[in-house]
């Protein structure tokens, strides 16, 4: 009887071989565990600006806190991105490659150890350090595919050059920007700017040979982490429960907020083909697009946790303002992802309008300060309406 293996069909680690182009037409591709290592290092960073927001709304000054959180959490967003489009079209696992990706990781998890301090002070310091190391990371992955790869190599040299400057740009940025000022936001938005240009740039020389499927499932986990930031409060709201110290209205936002965070997984997830071409357009729109989804998730889940805090009497925010946070984070998260995905797919006309409807319906329903219940009751709508109630295959 044979020995089972179970990593008997891993790859053998090679200390040093080419880092060449990977096919874009592999079979079974899926995301390698240093992906999903690297996944968790996001966990953290993005679980540390949503508390700052959360803590913010709880005060009463979400919308002063709003900028820092959108600024952090972009910047967290645009590092994952970077590091997962460049790994589907060139990860050849070498010792070098492993070093260089976690250089990236201790980067970012200098980043998101300065989230506090920033919301707190205004101070970047911290967080700039950790920025630099990520993007050095990114520019060592670049230079080694430049050097492995004759026919891309116009790209690759072009991404290293841009992300460098681009650093060059938030080290003068760091010097010259006063804490919190507008000249702050302004010239940060300016410097993410150039780093925005550079995949555009680049990928005009040649498009990198990325894997659709194994990106649609970089973003599916992505997406999935972004959710848990729903479920976080969630958890705590049930355990507030448990010990005594809860209510029938912690209990009812629990409940709701599962229903919230069931609902958006369901609606995100109800296609298979998420991105449907490998055009350069097509996948600008949809890479960059998404951005806007995972924020939308990372938002409500700071709002829902702060209305979790108001039920138990820890926080002073009040019912009407929570509400507005959450008509707006939920009318966002479905109008993203009708632009970035619905827009993309020949739908029934039914299904093609039905996510910019519930957008209007979140909208007003945050208008009136509604609670979460209600918006739970809105999610089941949206599900109803959009999800297909027939699948052809395993979603």
């Amino acid at each position: 009887m044979p020995v089972s293996r179970p990593f008997a069909a891993l790859r053998p680690l090679r200390p040093l071989r080419p880092l060449r182009p990977r096919s874009p037409d592999e079979h079974h591709r899926a995301a390698t565990t240093l992906e999903l290592f690297f996944d968790l290092v996001s966990v953290i960073a993005i679980a540390a600006v949503t508390a700052g927001l959360h803590h913010a709304i709880n005060e009463g000054h979400g919308i002063e806190a709003l900028p820092r959180f959108v600024f952090i959490f972009v910047a967290i967003w645009w590092a994952w991105m970077n590091f997962t489009w460049f790994a589907s079209a060139f990860d050849n696992d070498d010792v070098p490659y492993r070093i260089l990706v976690m250089v990236i990781m201790g980067g970012e998890l200098m980043f998101a150890g300065g989230v506090g301090y920033f919301f707190d002070t205004l101070d970047f310091s911290i967080g700039i350090v950790g920025w630099v190391v990520m993007r050095v990371g990114m520019v060592g992955l670049w230079l080694r595919a430049a050097a492995g790869s004759t026919e891309y190599r116009t790209t690759c040299l072009r991404y290293a050059l841009g992300i460098t400057l681009a650093q060059i740009g938030w080290v003068v940025f760091f010097l010259l920007a006063s804490r919190g000022g507008t000249d702050f936001f302004l010239w940060g938005t300016v410097v993410f700017l150039i780093e925005f240009s550079v995949p555009v740039w680049a990928e005009n020389a040649r498009a990198t040979p990325f894997h659709r499927h194994h990106i649609i499932e970089r973003y599916g986990l992505l997406m999935i982490i972004s959710l848990g930031e729903i479920l976080l409060p969630i958890s705590i709201g049930f355990g507030s429960i448990a010990e005594g110290d809860g209510s029938g209205a912690i209990l009812v936002t629990s409940i709701s907020a599962l229903v919230i965070v069931f609902a958006a997984w369901w609606v995100y997830f109800c296609e298979q083909e998420h991105l449907p071409s490998a055009r350069v357009p097509v996948a600008l729109l949809w890479g960059y697009g998404h951005v806007f989804v995972f924020l939308a998730a990372a938002l409500l889940g700071a709002a829902l946790a702060a209305e979790i805090d108001a039920n138990g009497h820890h926080g002073s925010a009040t019912p009407a303002e929570i509400g507005r946070w959450l008509g707006g984070g939920l009318a966002l998260y479905a109008l993203a992802l009708w632009v970035v995905r619905d827009l993309l797919h020949a739908l029934p006309p039914v299904r093609q309008v039905a996510l910019p409807g519930m957008a209007i319906l979140f909208l007003l329903a945050g208008a009136l300060g509604a609670p979460s219940w209600a918006f739970a009751g809105l999610c089941v709508l949206m599900v109803a309406w959009r999800a297909p109630w027939a699948s052809n295959g395993p979603i």
